[in-house]
């Protein structure tokens, strides 16, 4: 489909954000979330950290499910008034919000999902993270399929943390057409080397801008790095936070840069169907 697919006709502003939620209150982490869409002047799209409205704190999300998680219809449709706020910086900014949540879904299933808060303030669970890490296990189910978001002509896969650690995940974006990769993550203290790696190789690896969100802040061993970042499609940084610290980054997705990439590194359309089984070569 990548192929056959249009680029986009216009520019798309975006913000990556870094900030610290409080464990277990959702109400006041949608509140956080709503100054902080404020700050994403002329953003479309703005991007906070995975489970940002529980906070990613294991043993807050174990003890208190039922205070920590929101609930989706059959429809996705997410109808809790502790977003109120977030609903309303939506709208009054005209932005397309993506916000880390943990969901409760009709048939009992508990997700690490992304709630997308459009811009005239309708909540909805657009994906479930399918990659679960460690302990993320014994707390929730994976999801079941990917999904795409579409904003005026972008196509954006949607990833979550671990997801964006197998390149089979934005290829799989990629190949439903993705000019861009959108993923709420929670990355540790220690781990700087791996979130700055992993989401610059997935752009590079399919020509496709990268929007990387993170948390910060908090106390060991749920302690986060920040180092939010927009990335462009040959994996160069547009825009980066520090290790520390609340920010918000903007950056602008330009289809003609997404274009002259994807001519001069044409991975997409030179992949093979069948890559053949590998054969084993004996040495001596």
């Amino acid at each position: 489909m990548t192929q056959a697919t249009p680029l986009p006709e216009h520019p798309l502003t975006v913000a990556a954000v870094q900030a610290e939620p409080v464990p277990g209150d959702v109400a006041g982490n949608a509140t956080t979330a709503a100054r902080l869409v404020g700050r994403a002047a002329d953003a479309r799209i703005v991007v906070l950290p995975e489970l940002f409205l529980p906070a990613y704190h294991p043993p807050t999300l174990a003890a208190d499910p039922a205070g920590t998680d929101v609930a989706a219809g059959a429809d996705g449709l997410v109808d809790d008034p502790r977003l109120d706020p977030l609903r309303a910086a939506a709208w009054d900014g005209g932005a397309t919000v993506v916000v880390g949540a943990a969901v409760r879904h009709p048939d009992g299933r508990r997700t690490i999902s992304s709630l997308v808060v459009d811009a005239a303030g309708v909540a909805r669970s657009a994906y479930d993270k399918q990659q679960l890490w460690g302990g993320e296990r014994d707390l929730f189910d994976a999801g079941r399929r990917g999904a795409t978001l579409l904003v005026d002509g972008w196509r954006l896969g949607l990833g979550i943390c671990y997801d964006g650690c197998f390149p089979e995940h934005g290829r799989a974006a990629a190949a439903d057409g993705a000019h861009g990769y959108l993923c709420p993550s929670g990355y540790l203290a220690g781990s700087a080397h791996r979130r700055d790696l992993y989401y610059a190789a997935r752009a590079l690896d399919n020509t496709m801008y990268v929007v990387f969100a993170n948390a910060v802040g908090g106390a060991d061993p749920w302690r986060f790095n920040g180092g939010a970042a927009v990335y462009d499609p040959e994996g160069r940084p547009l825009a980066r936070g520090a290790d520390a610290g609340e920010d918000v980054l903007v950056a602008t997705l330009d289809p003609g840069a997404l274009a002259a990439t994807r001519a001069a590194h044409t991975m997409l359309a030179d992949r093979p169907a069948d890559q053949g089984l590998p054969r084993t070569v004996l040495a001596g």
